[in-house]
């Protein structure tokens, strides 16, 4: 369990946060707080998340297990503070941005995030975020909002949603990139290959509409499309709180 603390936080959250000092230098070479950290990203770069522990991740840095739970108490706080580390820096606005294309930037530049980092979509959410990236990143978000003139409440659930299908989309990305890597197929041939086990598989009658889709050739896609993909997906959702921005068409009343 984590180390209780005056702020009630975990005392790595803190140290992340600079409200306490790094533990003092032992007999031998001291470790830092981002050494640990750093060394934890290139595990799960290298490896998977699956394999970061702290035993691996002392192995990784040539220490004791011991010695990293002066900094770190518990494998899912090391976790954390390693998501938070690969999403530096925070996004800055541009000058005269309005907030829609502020939101895309920052829908883009996660999404890019995600790419580079994919084992950051395994992290299972434990809560609301408290390392000092996620934190800016959430400032950044509602910064974009709160220009667009919404509440609270509303900058807060909106920029829930658009992080929701950013991180939705970037664990698809990733499943599916590990199960083409495990087929030894690439983009282009695991796609066709599922389109052909549909074509197999249904008929015009019973699917009509699957099967438009099928002759479209709209599985037949590349990394260019899935682009595409995302950003039609992250559009469709700021289309909906531009409608929370200027209020309901004429004659439209919410229910």
């Amino acid at each position: 369990m984590s180390e209780s603390t005056r702020t009630g936080l975990p005392a790595s959250i803190e140290l992340a946060w600079g409200f306490r000092e790094q533990p003092k230098k032992g007999p031998k070479r001291a470790l830092t707080l981002s050494e640990i950290v750093d060394a934890g990203v290139a595990v799960a770069a290298s490896e998977g998340l699956r394999s970061v522990s702290m035993s691996r991740v002392a192995q990784e840095l040539g220490v004791a297990t011991m010695s990293l739970y002066r900094y770190v108490k518990a494998k899912d706080e090391l976790v954390t503070l390693m998501a938070d580390a690969v999403f530096a820096p925070v996004p800055a606005a541009a000058e005269d941005e309005g907030w829609r294309a502020g939101l895309v930037r920052w829908g883009s530049e996660y999404m890019a995030v995600a790419r580079r980092h994919p084992w950051s979509t395994e992290i299972s959410i434990s809560g609301p975020p408290t390392a000092p990236n996620s934190v800016r990143w959430m400032e950044a978000g509602l910064k974009c909002l709160r220009a667009a003139g919404l509440g609270p409440g509303e900058q807060m659930a909106s920029l829930l949603l658009v992080s929701q299908f950013v991180r939705s989309q970037a664990l698809l990305e990733s499943q599916l990139a590990a199960a083409m890597h495990a087929s030894g197929d690439t983009d282009e041939t695991f796609l066709r290959g599922y389109s052909r086990q549909l074509a197999m598989l249904t008929d015009p009658v019973e699917f009509p509409a699957l099967r438009e889709v099928l002759e479209a050739g709209i599985f037949d896609e590349t990394a260019e499309d899935a682009d595409e993909d995302f950003r039609f997906g992250l559009e469709r959702i700021l289309d909906g709180i531009e409608v929370l921005v200027t209020g309901p068409a004429a004659g439209e009343k919410h229910r």
